[in-house]
């Protein structure tokens, strides 16, 4: 029997991969992310799975590949905390390439949604016993234009549901879908001709911090900012500086820079000592959502029968179908 070590396990994920049980396969759930901390778990184990605030980096790798672990199995999309170049030619990297793209996309609309018609603040406002209107007027999305950087399965979707609401939709990526219901435009383009601006591309060296100082001065003013992509994608402190100058009308965001040792834990009871992510949070015109975007059952029944896939392939000798390596 194979064993794999299971990193930052929370109780929905114990529950999806129950249903995906494999005899040969032994699963350990530790609540740790994987870092050079907590790296020793991994250590008399043939795997281990990882999610997107894992630390794994050289350090990391070399300790695994001292260990005997042979595969790096991330229960996500993205990869860009693995250090592939470490990895190659001593540990197998698989990822799971499509899990629930309505999950994410839904999430999207659901927080421009929620920003334009001031849905939160008539939640509390009538649990207060407070029906005024005064201060929640939005504006219609349909005939608006939204860009949509990242035109992958999740834009593709998120541009579908966009023309339901009948708006207009251009869409950039260097690499063309002919499932995209949108017009392709330069980035430039996007920037100064969108009324919503939405992030569906993962994190590469090419596009970090695509949303800055300099770009956010390109885009319409009052322009509405969405990210449920990677936290990266945004420089923060530039998005405030746009919040508080009014070039960003709004802001809706899944993902942080700075998320890693927050996003996914209860921090109620603590102080939280990130200046810069207690300021978004208290800003009215911006919704902070905590990574979960993915959160449907139907994403983490697939997240779980992907990686549990992925194994099996390793395991067994086979090709590694969804396998990443550096480039």
């Amino acid at each position: 029997m194979k064993t794999i070590a299971f990193f930052d396990a929370k109780p929905y994920d114990k529950l999806s991969f129950a249903n995906h049980f494999d005899e040969d396969i032994n699963i350990r759930f530790f609540e740790n992310k994987l870092n050079e901390d907590t790296v020793s778990m991994a250590a008399c184990c043939d795997g281990v799975c990882a999610f997107v605030n894992d630390d794994i980096n050289k350090t990391v790798i070399d300790k695994l590949s001292d260990y005997g672990v042979g595969i790096i199995a991330m229960r996500c999309a993205g990869y860009n905390n693995v250090d592939l170049k470490s990895a190659r030619g001593r540990v197998s990297v698989v990822r799971v390439p499509a899990y629930s793209p309505h999950a994410i996309a839904e999430h999207s609309m659901g927080m421009i949604l929620t920003l334009n018609r001031k849905l939160h603040k008539a939640y509390i406002r009538t649990r207060d016993h407070n029906f005024s209107l005064e201060g929640l007027c939005g504006y219609d999305l349909f005939g608006k234009t939204v860009g949509i950087i990242g035109t992958g399965k999740i834009g593709s979707v998120f541009a579908d549901i966009c023309k339901g609401f009948g708006m207009n939709i251009i869409g950039y990526d260097p690499i063309e879908n002919d499932e995209f219901c949108g017009e392709y435009t330069e980035l430039q383009e996007l920037f100064s001709n969108s009324d919503i601006i939405s992030l569906h591309c993962p994190l590469t060296k090419e596009n970090r911090n695509i949303i800055c100082k300099k770009t956010i001065n390109k885009m319409k003013k009052g322009v509405c900012i969405i990210n449920t992509s990677r936290g990266q994608l945004v420089n923060t402190d530039d998005l405030i500086d746009g919040i508080k100058s009014g070039q960003i009308g709004a802001a809706g965001l899944d993902v942080y820079e700075e998320e890693t040792e927050v996003f996914f834990e209860d921090m109620s009871q603590e102080v939280i000592k990130d200046d810069t992510l207690l300021t978004l949070i208290s800003m009215p015109n911006v919704l902070v959502t905590s990574h979960q975007a993915f959160l449907t059952g139907e994403a983490l029944d697939g997240i779980a029968k992907t990686t549990m896939a992925n194994l099996k392939e390793y395991f067994g000798g086979e090709k590694l179908t969804n396998e990443v390596v550096a480039k």
